[in-house]
């Protein structure tokens, strides 16, 4: 059988099962930049998909055989299951098909220079950011983001450069299809242990990826973990942190409104800039020196680096403020693991809301059941916390675990089964000088979308 490699070289015509996702929309717009004809089907509409179809691109709601008409070429999400009707239809008709991971790694080994960006926390923004500081730079990259970024309104790019700045999950060792050239790691820390099990398999993982790693590794020098997982690897290293032993580490850092870092960037005992951050959380001094040091060693100047920076307003779905009605602030995010939340919900706590209305949507049962005292701690530390059912996803649910046992521990808590009950709780209670944030990976976006529809009504 041909790698896909080699297919990409033959084939015109790619089909998407689930184009919508944020994972496939960027690869699908890359082999449309590339002039391929791209076509797809998704269950559900969404922004991704209204995007995907003002390029052009040929989206079907609804999976069916007969949707593949045409295709050369098929590619679909992990989370598409066996019995998928157009794969089941692929696979009948002798359609060459690769899971998304597959052609990722392909794309990754068209660019001389691949800086792929992993860690179980804050990928997006950190790839984001380094994307906005070489663009603001003059530089032309390819780009393959989890979120949107507002500087190109999408998820990626093909660029014109032979640079491509690419999110690398480590969800099932995806990112080991990779081919990077430089690999920014930012933090190891538990998560997705319905497939790894434990610690030192996600450490074990990260080490594979950095050892894949064909020139740098930019890692941070503070998290035991990471450092645990490069160890020993005969590869250039960088590091950042907080603490001075670092190549890149912060000093005299200060908060504007109690959550919005500025502080000195410091290269090996030097002062070479400040950055003052416009999205809220010290979490993002490691994201922003993390960017930093990869934009340097992409050929950036240190001055060009402070103003792309100056420029970073934020990616899609990380703390975006939607509206501001009524004095109420909505606002959505993309946190969903404890730590995340805890970072997020901590800066946000700081920054002088009469009253903060966390709106959660948890995702996975594993990651519910598995990490449950962890949620139940960091969802004490808004005002308020409203909740939705789990979002599944692509489990069932053999754990026995639902957001009920969460609101049972979690003083004050409530729970609805649907976004209209959600919002119109919310909306009753919340008043001016209150900031509303719906948290969570799957698409509780809606809800925040939704409780801005309705204050506008109003």
């Amino acid at each position: 059988m041909q790698t896909i490699d080699q297919l990409l070289a033959q084939v015109k015509t790619v089909h998407f099962i689930g184009i919508g996702g944020s994972g496939m929309c960027p690869l699908a717009e890359i082999l449309l930049s590339w002039g391929y004809t791209v076509q797809g089907s998704d269950n559900n509409p969404g922004d991704n998909i209204d995007h995907l179809r003002s390029l052009g691109v040929k989206v079907i709601l609804g999976q069916k055989a007969e949707n593949l008409a045409g295709a050369d070429l098929i590619v679909y999400t992990a989370a598409i299951l066996p019995d998928n009707p157009e794969l089941l239809a692929a696979k009948n008709g002798e359609i060459p098909a690769f899971e998304r991971a597959k052609l990722f790694g392909a794309i990754t080994r068209r660019y001389k220079n691949c800086i792929g960006v992993c860690g179980t926390h804050g990928k997006t923004t950190t790839t984001s950011m380094l994307t906005q500081i070489l663009l603001t730079a003059g530089k032309d990259p390819g780009a393959v983001i989890g979120g949107v970024l507002p500087m190109i309104g999408s998820h990626g790019r093909a660029g014109s450069a032979d640079t491509l700045v690419c999110e690398a999950c480590e969800y099932k060792d995806h990112y080991l299809d990779l081919s990077p050239s430089v690999a920014v790691i930012l933090n190891v820390d538990e998560d997705h242990l319905e497939y790894f099990k434990n610690l030192d398999n996600i450490i074990a993982s990260f080490r594979k990826f950095s050892a894949l790693t064909s020139r740098t590794l930019i890692y941070n020098g503070d998290d035991a973990n990471t450092v645990r997982a490069v160890e020993g690897l005969d590869k250039e290293k960088l590091t950042f942190g907080l603490d001075s032993k670092n190549d890149y580490s912060a000093a005299n850092i200060t908060f504007e409104r109690g959550a919005f870092a500025g502080f000195d960037v410091v290269f090996r005992g030097e002062t070479v800039a400040h950055l003052q951050l416009r999205i809220p959380g010290k979490h993002h001094i490691y994201n922003a020196l993390a960017a930093f040091a990869a934009a340097v060693n992409a050929g950036v100047s240190f001055a060009d680096c402070e103003t792309g920076i100056a420029t970073f307003t934020g990616a899609g779905r990380r703390f975006e403020i939607l509206a501001e009605i009524g004095g109420i602030t909505i606002a959505d995010d993309y946190a969903h693991h404890p730590n995340e939340l805890e970072a997020t919900l901590s800066a946000v706590m700081q920054m002088g809301y009469r009253t903060v209305w966390a709106v959660f949507q948890p995702f996975t049962y594993s990651r519910t059941k598995i990490l449950f005292d962890d949620f139940v701690r960091v969802l004490q530390i808004p005002d308020r916390c409203v909740m939705t059912e789990i979002m599944g996803s692509r489990e069932v649910n053999t754990y026995g675990i639902c957001t009920k046992d969460l609101a049972e521990k979690i003083p004050g808590s409530v729970w609805f089964n649907t976004f209209e009950e959600v919002a119109d709780y919310t909306l009753e209670h919340a008043q001016a000088g209150d900031l509303i944030i719906t948290l969570g990976c799957g698409d509780i976006y809606k809800a925040a979308k939704l409780m801005k529809a309705k204050l506008e009504k109003k």
